[in-house]
C-alpha cells in the first residue's frame, strides 16, 4: 500500500493540471471535501488540495499547448537529473528537464514511450503528500498503455520496479512495487488497453484512485457535479469497489472502498 515514508520508485506527489482552476477546487470539494491554499504569488498559480490540513495533492494552471486536463502522479527519486538521462536511455521523452521548486525539491517531467505523462520528484523541504491511504486521499496509481510488457521494461529500467502479475478474466493485470520491497508496499498496477478503444480513458495514461467510505455514494455526488462516468461502481474480488471517472474538464480518476479484511 501507499505510505509517506517515502522510498525510490514510490508515488510521492500528485497534481492536477486545469484549465479553471477554480472550477477544479469545487468540484474536488464537493466530491472529497478538499480545499484549496495557493502556494503564493512567485508559483504561478499552483497551489494544493487539502483535507483536514493535510496536503492530498497539488493543482496548476497547464502551461504547455495541447495538453489536456490530467491528473499526473510523481514517483520519488534520489537524483532527477540522473532520472531524465534514464528516460531518455529507455526510449522515454524529457518535455521539461530537472528544475529546482524554490527549496521544496527537483522535479522532472517524462512521457513513457506509449505517451502516458509522469513526473518524478527529488525531495528537499517538500518531501510528499501528508496523507494517503485514507478516504478522500490518494490510494493507488494505475497505467492504462498499449504495450504492457515494454511498459514493465521501461519502468523497471528507470525507477527499478519489481512486479507481480495477477491474471483476470481475458487480461493480466500487473502489480507494482518499489525494488527490493514485498507485496504490502505494491502502490499501483498496470494494464493493456484493448485493442481499437476509441472511448473515454482509452489512451495510455496514468490515473489515481482515491479512496472512499462509500464508493458509490462518492460516484453519485461526483456525476451529479458534472463528472462522466467511464466505469460505475463495480465489485472486484479481494479488492473491493471501485469507479472511475472523467472529473468536468475530462481528467481521468478512479474510486475505490476497499474490500473488508476476512473475519477468519
Amino acid at each position: 500500500m501507499l505510505s509517506t515514508d517515502y522510498v525510490p520508485g514510490a508515488p510521492n506527489w500528485l497534481d492536477l493540471a486545469s484549465r479553471d482552476i477554480p472550477a477544479s477546487a469545487a468540484f474536488y470539494n464537493a466530491v472529497f471535501g478538499w480545499d484549496f491554499q495557493s502556494a503564493g504569488p512567485d508559483a504561478g498559480g499552483y497551489g494544493m488540495f487539502v483535507l483536514d490540513g493535510k496536503t492530498v495533492a497539488g493543482v496548476g494552471p497547464i502551461m504547455v499547448e495541447g495538453v489536456e486536463p490530467r491528473w499526473t502522479p510523481y514517483f520519488m527519486t534520489p537524483d532527477a537529473d540522473a532520472t531524465a538521462k534514464t528516460v531518455e536511455q529507455a526510449g522515454g521523452t524529457v518535455p521539461f528537464p530537472a528544475m529546482d521548486v524554490f527549496t521544496m525539491g527537483r522535479m522532472a517531467v517524462f512521457t513513457d514511450p506509449a505517451g502516458a505523462a509522469f513526473n518524478v520528484w527529488q525531495p528537499a523541504d517538500n518531501k510528499g503528500l501528508d496523507l494517503v491511504t485514507a478516504d478522500n486521499a490518494l490510494c493507488w496509481v494505475e497505467l492504462h498503455t498499449t504495450d504492457a510488457a515494454a511498459a514493465k521494461a521501461f519502468y523497471h529500467q528507470v525507477l527499478g520496479w519489481d512486479y507481480n502479475d495477477a491474471p483476470m478474466p481475458g487480461m493480466t493485470y500487473t502489480l507494482i512495487r518499489p525494488a527490493g520491497t514485498d507485496a504490502e508496499a505494491e502502490h499501483g498496477g498496470l494494464m493493456e488497453l484493448p485493442p481499437g478503444g476509441t472511448g473515454p480513458g482509452s489512451t495510455p495514461n496514468w490515473h489515481p484512485y482515491f479512496g472512499t467510505a462509500d464508493c458509490d455514494a462518492t460516484f453519485a455526488t461526483a456525476v451529479a457535479h458534472g463528472a462522466t462516468a467511464i466505469m460505475p461502481p463495480d465489485d472486484a474480488p479481494g479488492v473491493g469497489r471501485l469507479a472511475m471517472l472523467l472529473d468536468p474538464a475530462g481528467a481521468q480518476f478512479a474510486l475505490l472502498t476497499g474490500a473488508a479484511p476476512d473475519a477468519g
